[in-house]
């Protein structure tokens, strides 16, 4: 098995209100307090019954590449799921694809041949392989873009796919982050945006960014690349057209960020990238969402599926929790540069 992380005005006015809110606070805990118990209960009579009869669910994983952010979606599902089951009742078929989409679909073949209880997909290729492999085991996907462009499909008015898939998002805050580069950069002449061709879900927000940067009136320009064979030529033009380049949530690019920082570190251009983990190999700054948290959440949904018999085809594909963005750069990129930051941004250890 494997597992992959006021000050308050003084006064009698006031202090009735005060106490009347803490009696509703009380109550709300208590409330709280029950729900969290039966809960709790619940998990319980559900590992006894799982216990009882013996059931093992059998989970395949298909993880697209190996990096930090897909590591911890796929950490994040494991440990909901082991955490919810019972660790001996559950057991997880790992493979790595090694970012080819072709060994993906291998996979995705292989888990059907072996009547998996369900599939999980990380990142959008791996969602793609496992959709087109079965149309009958749960399919709970993670760390896609676009759950609609990813399948060609459209989600209806509940964001539910209507087939046997469903799962969480990692859909990053573009228009945020579009602004995020005229806020560090108010004189920015032009942005590259970097990102692999082959990747739908780079496309989909190398595509999305662009409406923000023109209600900004920044000027950007595409520099894609097909697959890591000639990022670096790309990397190296963009850098020689523009003084700061900007990162998607991209696989390839996540998977090779030392070849991106060796041209772009020397050559003073700042990147801006669409999440923490590509930060810490070649960006700058990043406002990112939490790839743990949207693996476990996958977890949890994949729980309620084997446990509770839930229907994927109706159930929400989620997005990440906004509330809970990191402001996170890169300390030794910003000396390097000599960029200085504000106290919103946190360094990324």
């Amino acid at each position: 098995m494997k597992t992959i992380g006021q000050k308050l005005t003084a006064g009698l006015a006031v202090c009735g209100l005060a106490a009347a809110l803490l009696a509703g606070c009380g109550a709300s805990s208590s409330s709280s307090t029950t729900k969290a118990s039966e809960q709790a209960a619940a998990q319980a009579a559900s590992e006894t019954e799982a216990a009882a009869d013996g059931k093992v669910y059998q989970i395949g994983i298909c993880q697209l590449a190996p990096h930090a952010a897909l590591d911890k979606a796929t950490q994040g599902f494991e440990e909901a799921l082991i955490e919810l089951l019972g660790e001996d009742h559950a057991a997880f078929d790992y493979q790595n694809a090694q970012g080819d989409a072709q060994v993906c679909s291998t996979i995705a073949n292989q888990f059907v041949a072996d009547g998996k209880d369900l599939i999980m997909a990380n990142a959008t290729a791996s969602l793609q392989a496992c959709a087109n492999a079965t149309k009958d085991i749960p399919v709970v996907g993670t760390s896609v873009t676009s759950f609609a462009s990813a399948l060609d499909i459209e989600l209806d008015e509940n964001a539910c796919t209507g087939i046997n898939v469903t799962g969480t998002n990692d859909l990053t805050p573009l228009q945020m982050q579009a602004e995020q580069i005229k806020d560090i950069f108010p004189d920015v002449r032009q942005v590259g945006i970097l990102f692999c061709s082959a990747e739908i879900n780079s496309v989909y927000q190398a595509e999305h960014i662009k409406a923000t940067l023109d209600e900004l009136n920044v000027a950007y320009k595409d520099f894609s690349f097909s697959d890591s064979n000639d990022l670096q030529a790309v990397v190296t033009m963009a850098c020689s057209e523009c003084d700061v380049l900007y990162i998607p949530t991209d696989n390839t690019a996540a998977a090779n960020t030392g070849v991106i920082d060796g041209v772009a570190r020397p050559a003073g251009v700042p990147i801006i990238t669409g999440e923490k983990d590509t930060c810490a190999g070649c960006g700058l700054a990043s406002i990112s969402i939490d790839f743990y948290k949207i693996g476990y959440r996958a977890g949890e949904m994949a729980y309620d599926i084997l446990v509770n018999g839930a229907d994927p085809a109706v159930m929400t594909v989620e997005d990440p929790d906004l509330n809970a963005l990191s402001y996170v750069y890169n300390a030794e990129i910003a000396s390097d540069l000599n960029i200085t930051l504000d106290e919103t941004y946190t360094a990324i250890d």
